[in-house]
């Protein structure tokens, strides 16, 4: 009996395992060439199913060196144009006209194949997919009911995470380390699995990776060049939690139920998120409505009433323009990272459809710098009602989107009048997060809400003295405004906290267009590097009255003491009155001068030298003065 398989049944693995249980005991198999080259090719690209397709080859060679069959390498391998020609069905035919040639039995698991060389009149043994009867995984037994992750790389002791999601470790599973052929072999069953398991698919195979989710599991394979070595991840929910388990349930019920139906769910990698969008997703299925996914890859475990989606010809857009044909009531989207995905989100939700979407950010303030990078702040509540916070898989927080207009909390004057998205904790009311434009750029500032104080009590911003004496963490803000802004000016930077939200600086008037730069970017990089609102003035404004500040004292360390006003830097050292003196920063030399006879030095306040002074005390040195 003469057999010829196409790549399809080399790559499926199942003709040595039909061989080996006796079924075509004694027959010859003939290999086409196309068939070779074909996984030779795939192998070069660095996909997995190629080097699958070569080991098989490999088990058939052994099989016809033990006498259990015949094997035949026959045919031409495919011309450049015929490989061009490949997904129109080039190769399959060389690989068909092979079998008719050596009039043999065509055995194929692709079932466009099948029905091909059916009309050409081949003999067809078809293998349908298999739908039940499958042995564990070997990678299952590296899994055990608590562990939620394992990691298995060449010549390392595999790795597993367990435990709950609230409380997490990394165990060593064994001391011996994993081998090459151990992760070849289990990478081989894995990806024949993905091909007959009805649950399972090859979700990513490019040059070097290949990941595959069968069932509730999803595995990356990767492979040099991608990777420094061979390595195999396994992933897999250890929990089906249902939405009624997690704290603060009923809020997102009434919310998602109701007419807010733009809900983000944020948190760090890990932290719960995905478990907490796929109980969303069968709560909202189980109460009466059309839910989709859309995924990449498809990893949410969800009723097979849910249909999954996935990137159309490489494209979340193109799954959306299917998803507005099918008309779902909500479509979770796991997880937004590019901006296409942003874009997709809040275009279906601008249409009318209830949107769920999960994105990783350390916190609620990094979840809306993302969205507000790639979307209009202005028409943010339109597409987010909702931000929940997950970490260790507890809601910890719920936050409420508005738009209004009104003066952004921390600047002062009706002239700061503009539009303003705000961002308020939903169980306290409290005013949490406000974006706004600020010189042509978007800032997502944090709003502090002072301490309550009795009703007939005015609150006022604290004075610079009694920051500089009493607030550490103004002067921990001031020194990190004037190290940013330093970097635009060489003359003294003054600063002037307001309050905990909101600063007013001072520099040279000639610097002041570098320090906001074009648009605004300077000074909103600034505001959002430190999460605070600054206002910046020229000089010559304070030097008018303008600011507060007029006069500043500051004690250096080391008994001396230094009196700043508009235009000079004083230093009061009345022991050492009439002598010349070094001074020092630390063990550092700095100058030398001569105190008058009134026990001072004076030093013009936008000098080199008292710039210097300045900013040592900045960075925290010790001032010292030594008669030479």
């Amino acid at each position: 009996m003469n057999l010829v398989p196409d790549t399809s049944v080399v790559i499926d693995g199942r003709i040595t395992s039909l061989i080996q249980a006796g079924e075509y005991k004694g027959a010859t198999i003939v290999i086409p060439e196309a068939v070779v080259a074909e996984l030779e090719a795939q192998a070069n690209q660095g996909r997995e199913i190629g080097f699958l397709g070569l080991t098989e080859l490999q088990a058939l060679c052994r099989l016809a060196h033990d006498g259990t069959i015949t094997l035949k390498f026959v045919g031409d391998r495919p011309t450049l144009e015929q490989v061009k020609l490949a997904s129109g069905g080039e190769i399959d035919a060389l690989i068909r006209k092979v079998a008719i040639e050596h009039n043999a039995k065509f055995i194929t698991s692709d079932i466009v194949q099948a029905e091909v060389a059916k009309a050409k009149g081949l003999d067809v043994i078809y293998l349908r997919p298999q739908v039940d009867g499958f042995a564990p995984l070997g990678i299952d037994q590296f899994f055990d009911e608590h562990t939620m992750a394992v990691y298995l790389k060449e010549r390392v002791p595999p790795m597993a995470k367990k435990g709950t999601i609230k409380e997490m470790r990394l165990e060593k599973i064994r001391e011996q380390p994993i081998t090459d052929y151990e992760l070849r072999t289990l990478a081989q069953e894995v990806l024949e699995r993905a091909k007959r398991h009805p649950d399972g698919f090859i979700e990513l195979e490019k040059r070097g990776v290949t990941v595959v989710q069968i069932g509730s599991m999803r595995i990356a394979i990767t492979r040099r060049p991608f990777s420094d070595g061979m390595e195999i991840t396994a992933v897999r929910p250890i929990a089906d939690v249902r939405l009624e388990q997690f704290n603060k349930a009923s809020i997102i019920k009434t919310r998602i139920i109701g007419d807010r139906r733009g809900l983000l769910i944020a948190g760090p990698p890990g932290s719960g998120k995905t478990t907490l969008a796929q109980s969303i997703a069968t709560y909202l299925a189980e109460n009466g409505h059309v839910v989709k996914t859309m995924e990449a890859p498809r990893e949410l475990q969800v009723p097979d009433h849910i249909t999954q989606y996935t990137t159309l010809d490489g494209s979340m857009e193109n799954t959306a323009d299917v998803l507005m044909l099918v008309r779902p009531d909500f479509v979770i989207f796991d997880e937004l990272r590019r901006n296409e995905d942003f874009w997709v989100f809040a275009d279906m939700r601008l249409a009318g459809i209830g949107m769920v979407g999960v994105i990783h950010a350390i916190g609620a303030h990094d979840a809306l710098q993302r969205f507000s990078d790639r979307v209009d702040f202005g028409v943010l509540p339109q597409i987010i009602n909702t931000i929940i916070f997950v970490d260790k898989g507890e809601i910890t927080n719920i936050y409420d989107i508005g738009f209004t207009i009104k003066v952004p909390e921390g600047m002062s004057s009706e002239i700061n009048l503009r539009p303003v998205t705000t961002v308020s904790d939903h169980e306290t009311g409290d005013l949490v997060y406000e974006i706004f434009k600020y010189d042509g750029e978007t800032i997502v500032m944090p709003v502090m809400v002072p301490h309550a104080a009795p009703a007939e009590t005015t609150l006022k911003p604290p004075s610079i003295p009694a920051a500089k004496e009493g607030n550490v963490q103004w002067k921990a803000l001031e020194k990190d405004i004037q190290r940013e802004i330093g970097r635009y000016t060489d003359g003294f930077v003054d600063v002037q906290m307001l309050s905990d939200s909101k600063a007013v600086v001072y520099i040279e008037d000639k610097d002041v267009p570098a320090a906001i730069g074009k648009g605004g970017k300077n000074i909103a990089a600034i505001v959002n590097k430190l999460g605070i609102g600054i206002d910046i003035r020229p000089r010559s404004e304070l030097d008018k009255g303008g600011g507060t500040q007029t006069e500043e004292e500051l004690h250096l360390g080391g008994g001396v003491k230094i009196r700043m006003d508009k235009k000079q830097l004083v230093i009061f050292c009345p022991e050492q009155t009439g002598k010349i003196v070094d001074v020092f920063a630390g063990r550092e030399y700095l100058f030398t001068a001569t105190v008058n006879d009134s026990g001072e030095i004076h030093l013009a306040k936008n000098s080199t030298i008292a710039q210097e002074l300045i900013k040592r005390y900045n960075d925290g040195d010790t001032i010292k003065l030594r008669p030479v």
